[in-house]
């Protein structure tokens, strides 16, 4: 292990070749992890952010909340089920918005949530009619607090009294106020859309402790299958494209991966080869194959931890220069520095187990003898 880390501290440039590959892996990994994640927070964050642990959708919707009307009679039966005070209305619609300062066609794409249950980060008070709290990706666009932007081609104006973290969906920032202000807008922007009085389109609600699952079931049982209720995990992964970007990154993410593997099995194969007459000597004066390989470990554990912190540096500063909101959906979130860490660690010790078949076979005295010749 001490001639290992000898090797490694005398002979640096050696290792600079895998040390330089396995770096431009660890970045690939961050960023398509990064990626991932970015597209994913802003598809899901308005979900994400809801206090209840389920999604009514009406059964014809295709879990789908344009599509979703909950009426009062069917909101009757879910109250039945899961209690008045756990039951909340949901309703979208989405509009382009007019930011002061912006020019009069360069619209702002959001989405207009009203609500009952206040999303996390917000007070439970729900603002007043026409006032609304915007996503803090949104101030990217220049909108600030107490500014009137209008709504739709309609114009519909609201103010902003706040903003909230981490609500995007659809990959666009959020408004959120009443189930009132929600009406208006989409009655004055989208008629034939209108929903009426105690119309919602979705319901948020609190299992209090109960089993969600069991719950959903009967819910669903309740309304005669007029209803499809979803955990939020369960909606996340309904939603239009999401499932799909997640398997072809992760796809990516394992090719890349595989790539590492290979990388460090050829290098330590190489290095094992050079090697082969000190292996020779150092098991004739004792050392054991399991001591040898273990330097060889410890060698790509080091290197693969170097590359990895390389990758994290680069990661965060992408993350740092490209602002919430922006053109590209990144972030380095800590888990997956961590996990793309992890993954190149694996790779990296996998990779140099190839070698130790050629570590075991190596004979002392055939060893030195080629040396010697």
């Amino acid at each position: 292990m001490r001639i290992a880390l000898r090797e490694l501290r005398r002979r640096p440039g050696r290792f600079a070749v895998a040390t330089s590959i396995l770096t431009l892996i660890s970045i690939l990994l961050i960023v398509l992890g990064g990626l991932l994640d970015g597209l994913t927070a802003s598809n899901t964050g308005a979900l994400r952010s809801q206090r209840g642990e389920l999604i009514v959708y009406s059964a014809d919707a295709e879990s789908s909340l344009v599509r979703s009307r909950i009426t009062t009679a069917i909101r009757l039966e879910v109250e039945r089920v899961a209690g008045r005070g756990n039951v909340s209305g949901l309703g979208s619609v989405q509009v382009g918005a007019r930011v002061p300062g912006r020019g009069p066609r360069d619209l702002v794409p959001v989405v207009l949530f009203g609500y009952q249950l206040a999303p996390r980060q917000l007070p439970e008070v729900v603002p007043a009619r026409d006032e609304v709290y915007a996503d803090s990706s949104l101030v990217a666009r220049g909108v600030r607090r107490g500014m009137i932007v209008r709504l739709g081609q309609a114009r519909s104006a609201v103010r902003i009294v706040g903003f909230l973290d981490d609500s995007r969906f659809s990959g666009q920032g959020t408004l959120w106020g009443s189930l009132a202000t929600w009406r208006s807008v989409i009655a004055a922007n989208r008629p034939s859309e209108r929903a009426g009085a105690g119309v919602e389109q979705a319901l948020v609600v609190r299992t209090a402790g109960r089993s969600a699952s069991r719950e959903a079931a009967a819910i669903d049982r309740a309304t005669a299958g007029a209803t499809r209720t979803l955990t939020i995990e369960q909606a996340i992964q309904a939603l239009p494209g999401v499932s799909a970007q997640q398997t072809t990154f992760n796809q990516i993410i394992w090719v890349t991966i595989a790539v590492g593997v290979l990388v460090v099995a050829l290098f330590f194969a190489l290095i094992t080869v050079e090697r082969v007459a000190l292996y020779g000597v150092l098991k004739a004066i004792g050392a054991s194959s399991r001591t040898l390989f273990a330097g060889v470990v410890l060698q790509a554990l080091v290197v693969a931890l170097i590359a990895s912190a390389i990758g994290a540096a680069a990661g965060i500063a992408l993350d740092l220069m490209i602002p919430v909101g922006g053109a590209i959906p990144f972030s380095a979130s800590a888990a997956r520095l961590v996990t793309s860490t992890v993954y190149l660690v694996a790779a990296a010790l996998v990779g140099c187990s190839f070698s130790l078949r050629r570590v075991l076979r190596v004979d002392p005295a055939a060893a030195i003898g080629a040396g010697d010749a």
